[in-house]
């Protein structure tokens, strides 16, 4: 007489896409919470760049507020107060909105 096998069989016969499942949703986690956000700052960003413009006041990463005299291919330059300088497009984070308290976030 053989012994009936309990758990052995079922285990192996199960659906290799059940197996998967816990490996596709944390993929889809990760979508919706890292990378898609990423994609639209990157978007937003790439937009406030392009609509930048001699006048605008803005913001830089650094924390300078400072009013674009020129726009150039990689580079803006700013004057704050007293001072004139160069930085790089990628560092300005806002555009300041002249005629209310609102601005316009990267």
């Amino acid at each position: 007489m053989a012994a009936p096998s309990s758990g052995g069989q079922s285990g192996q016969t199960q659906n290799p896409l059940m197996a998967f499942l816990p490996m596709i949703l944390l993929v889809v986690v990760f979508y919706f919470i890292l990378i898609r956000p990423q994609q639209q700052r990157a978007k937003q960003q790439a937009k406030l760049l392009s609509a930048l413009k001699s006048g605008d006041r803005v913001v830089t990463s650094a924390g300078i507020i400072g009013t674009v005299i020129t726009v150039k291919d990689k580079t803006v330059s700013l004057r704050s107060a007293d001072a004139k300088f160069e930085v790089t497009k990628a560092s300005v984070t806002e555009i300041l909105a002249d005629d209310a308290n609102t601005t316009t976030a990267s």
